[in-house]
């Protein structure tokens, strides 16, 4: 019978060890690298906010805003009679809502400068099934006017969407965006180069980024984000649900902004 030196027993432990640990790391903490497509729009801080603007955030009559409320570098929120109900905090001028505005703009930046296995698109998406990727708007524009439009994720829940357009995008009345497969609205982004119009009654779904202005017309619902970077949000009787955070996992704990306050 062959015997082992220490030696080598102690090399072989070694690799037993090291074997395990890979393997607990990797059971542990599920990556996106091996996801194919496009890798999620890091929010930053602007993933605990519902709504954004840089001028002021403007509410007709009532409606629901689930998520943080912040207004840079304008200071004004007009809530509407009835007043909308705001399930957060709101920062209005002050150097909260200015970090929020320039992580805004440096997610916007990476969802407008991004290139790899781009698709482009015509700018009418209504009556489309779309697969999780990259698309880039040919006229510029997105509408989804016609026909409701389907984000089919086949299957994987991580999988993302991001839709640039250098200037608008208009949802019509009444139209809805359907998450199919497993798609999630944390993972749709919406970069819009000028502003955004969500018509009456309509349901979208995902993170709109606009340089602009986001108008969100009566009784529409986004299960998302409404962020405008220079301009107004203006809101009329609607709900808007900021979705679970889709990178910055801990961007929703109160001690969080707590510790940003003490940076003042």
């Amino acid at each position: 019978m062959k015997t082992m030196s220490p030696s080598f027993l102690v090399v072989q432990r070694t690799k037993w060890m090291l074997t395990g640990l890979v393997l607990a790391i990797v059971l542990f903490f599920p990556h996106r690298d091996a996801i194919a497509g496009q890798a999620p729009v890091n929010l930053g801080w602007a993933d605990s906010f519902a709504a954004l603007a840089g001028t002021t955030i403007t509410s007709t009559s009532g409606g629901t805003i689930n998520g943080n409320v912040g207004v840079w570098p304008g200071t004004t929120f007009v809530v509407g009679v009835p007043p909308v109900k705001v399930n957060g905090t709101v920062y209005l001028g002050d150097h909260i809502a200015k970090k929020v505005q320039g992580d805004l703009t440096v997610a916007y930046n990476d969802a407008a400068g991004r290139t790899l296995n781009v698709i482009v698109s015509a700018g009418q998406l209504g009556g489309k099934t779309l697969a999780p990727g990259l698309y880039k708007s040919v006229p510029g524009s997105f509408a989804i006017t016609s026909v409701d439009l389907t984000l089919d994720a086949q299957g994987d829940p991580n999988a993302v969407w991001i839709f640039q357009m250098a200037s608008t995008l208009v949802v019509g009345n009444g139209r809805q965006i359907i998450l199919a497969g497993g798609a999630q609205a944390c993972n749709i982004f919406w970069q819009v180069g000028s502003s955004a119009t969500l018509g009456t009654t309509s349901v979208v779904k995902g993170n709109i980024l606009a340089l602009t202005a986001i108008s969100v017309k009566t009784g529409a619902r986004l299960d998302g984000r409404a962020l405008a970077r220079n301009a107004a949000v203006t809101l009329d009787a609607n709900t808007i649900t900021k979705q679970p955070p889709t990178t910055h996992i801990f961007t929703d704990q109160p001690w969080r902004l707590l510790l940003l306050n003490r940076e003042k």
